[in-house]
């Protein structure tokens, strides 16, 4: 008999394994334990619920294309419910342990909101603020803003953290999958918002 109790430790130890293995690259061992939680009976949303969180957190934006196929898996569990849908499941679990992996993104928002936590958010800069609304411009909301859509590259040299934040760096690309071309427009793009390359 498979040993598994939804509501005790060896759920906890198969997801956790699960998670483990597929950031880990080893689609083997993350192929038996969804097995293993589809043959005892857990909910099909629980698995694929982990699988997109496994997507986000894992492999980001080294692969672009792991968070919308791990959406559209748990859809197709939705629609088609269950045992057919472990064949969508399969397919994202594979694509997501074969995948390059990145938590940059997940750092990212994490390192934001500590500083936002500990109270550096400071005051929206005056040429970010909304100035659609009655009176904003006599208040300088709006002014001296650069859109970026006027300028040559596309990106426009401006201010957009607060001050007290200025050159704070939330996101760090890793050097694998998409990041890897990610990371190299980034330092051209930071460059030229921070004005030390405002033509290249």
């Amino acid at each position: 008999l498979l040993r598994y109790d939804r509501a005790g430790d060896e759920h906890y130890d198969v997801i956790s394994a699960f998670i483990k293995s597929i950031r880990g690259s080893d689609p083997d061992a993350a192929l038996h334990y969804l097995a293993r939680m589809i043959e005892a009976g857990e909910d099909p949303r629980f698995i694929a619920r982990r699988v997109i969180i496994s997507a986000a957190e894992d492999i980001g934006a080294a692969d672009p294309q792991a968070l919308p196929l791990a959406v559209a898996a748990a859809q197709a569990v939705q629609l088609i419910g269950m045992p057919e849908g472990r064949i969508p499941l399969a397919e994202a679990v594979v694509y997501l342990a074969t995948a390059p992996k990145s938590n940059a993104a997940y750092l990212g928002i994490d390192a934001a909101l500590a500083d936002v936590r500990a109270g550096k958010a400071g005051v929206v800069p005056a040429h970010l603020r909304d100035a659609h609304y009655p009176g904003a411009k006599a208040l300088g909301h709006g002014k001296g803003y650069r859109y970026p859509h006027d300028e040559q590259h596309g990106v426009s040299m401006q201010q957009y953290l607060p001050d007290r934040l200025v050159g704070r760096e939330y996101y760090r690309p890793t050097a694998r999958g998409a990041e890897r071309d990610i990371g190299a427009r980034l330092e051209k793009l930071r460059a030229i918002i921070r004005g030390r390359e405002a033509d290249s």
